[in-house]
């Protein structure tokens, strides 16, 4: 998602993204890693699942998305 990287790019924070749709077993790893979602992107910081683009948008506005990209 382009709006989820931009964001990212724009706090500096390096992340490295996977192209899931071209790989059977890596979309399955993602779903089960997701708890069950399927589209894309699913954004993890740390191994820790945060949801799709609006959910990182939404970390943000509440200011909650510094800290964890900090820790």
């Amino acid at each position: 998602c382009h709006r989820a990287k931009r964001l990212l790019d724009s706090k500096g924070v390096a992340f490295e993204e996977f192209d899931v749709m071209m790989n059977g077993a890596l979309k399955s790893e993602m779903i089960d890693r997701a708890g069950g979602r399927t589209t894309v992107p699913q954004i993890f910081i740390d191994d820790r699942h945060i949801g799709g683009c609006d959910e990182l948008h939404a970390l943000d506005a509440a200011g909650k998305l510094e800290p964890l990209l900090e820790a």
